[in-house]
């Protein structure tokens, strides 16, 4: 009996330590730099580095908000070409969506009086969607992409955005032969990704970086279309037992096999479509994250003849 209480004590106090971690662990930021290989890629561009960050959650009970304000200050110093933010702003629950976006706004400050651009999808919890079968609420987006926009952000639903590097810095819309297409797709959940519509306007044989919310979306893109693509929504699986990627919380939560839940996925989309994700900055259900801390993803963008 004292072997099985001495086991149990431990167990209970690993328990304790790992809970205390949880909550600790949503206020640490990772900084992951990745190569990111795009055919045709313009000389000027040629590692230049752009930023993704997603999932911010605001609203959510006991939610990690301040960190969102720290990567802000963070991408600030880092000073990328562009950022890129995945959706799932606020998050479902909250009472008082207004205040919930411009708490996002305070968040996001210091990125948004830069001049570093920004653009920006939107994600199931945008529509108030908190699973596949829920209604979607338009009115709910149009306000979040309004609030975006007040801020300059660049919003893209099926749309894309040319960029260019000019002795004044990076400008936006304006497309040459020397330009980076950012290409972002609507949300999967409410049904509104539309792959050809997103792509319309973006020549053939142009760079280009897509953007979308969920990872479901990239499974329907055509071959070659997309070299390099980042999603979020999984959160990276939020919990996850080290040397054991199949398994994470979210995984368990959403009863899927599904192992493309972070980083670079293998064996998953068209030929010559490549998809990362990002795991995000807050929460699902619980606000806890242990082993997937929220992340900076910074992309050094480079010619796939470099790789």
């Amino acid at each position: 009996m004292k072997v099985v209480k001495s086991l149990l004590l431990i167990l209970g106090a690993f328990i304790a330590v790992l809970l205390i971690w949880g909550l600790v662990e949503p206020y640490f930021v990772n900084l992951e730099e990745e190569e990111a290989a795009i055919p045709n890629l313009p000389e000027t561009w040629e590692n230049e580095e752009v930023a993704v960050i997603g999932d911010f959650q605001v609203g959510m009970w006991l939610d990690n908000d301040s960190t969102v304000e720290q990567m802000a200050e963070k991408l600030v110093e880092l000073n990328p070409s562009a950022v890129l933010f995945l959706g799932d702003y606020i998050y479902h629950s909250v009472d008082n969506h207004e205040k919930e976006r411009q708490r996002v706004k305070e968040l996001i400050k210091p990125l948004t009086d830069s001049d570093i651009p920004v653009f920006a999808v939107l994600g199931n919890h945008d529509y108030g969607m908190a699973s596949q079968t829920a209604d979607p609420n338009e009115e709910l987006a149009g306000e979040m992409k309004s609030a975006l926009q007040e801020v300059g952000i660049t919003v893209l639903h099926n749309e894309s955005a040319a960029l260019t590097h000019t002795d004044n810095g990076v400008e936006v819309g304006t497309a040459s032969s020397e330009s980076l297409y950012i290409v972002g797709l609507g949300a999967e959940w409410p049904e509104l990704a539309d792959s050809s519509e997103a792509f319309d306007g973006v020549p053939d044989s142009a760079a280009r970086l897509i953007m979308m919310h969920n990872p479901e979306t990239f499974g329907t893109l055509p071959a070659e279309a997309a070299p390099v693509s980042v999603a979020g929504h999984t959160h990276g699986g939020q919990m996850r037992i080290p040397g054991t990627p199949k398994w994470s919380y979210t995984a368990l939560m959403n009863e899927t096999e599904d192992d493309y839940m972070y980083g670079w996925i293998d064996d998953y989309g068209a030929t010559g479509n490549n998809l990362y994700i990002n795991p995000g900055v807050g929460f699902s259900i619980l606000p806890l994250r242990i082993n997937c801390p929220p992340e900076i993803t910074m992309l050094k963008l480079q010619s796939n003849d470099d790789l």
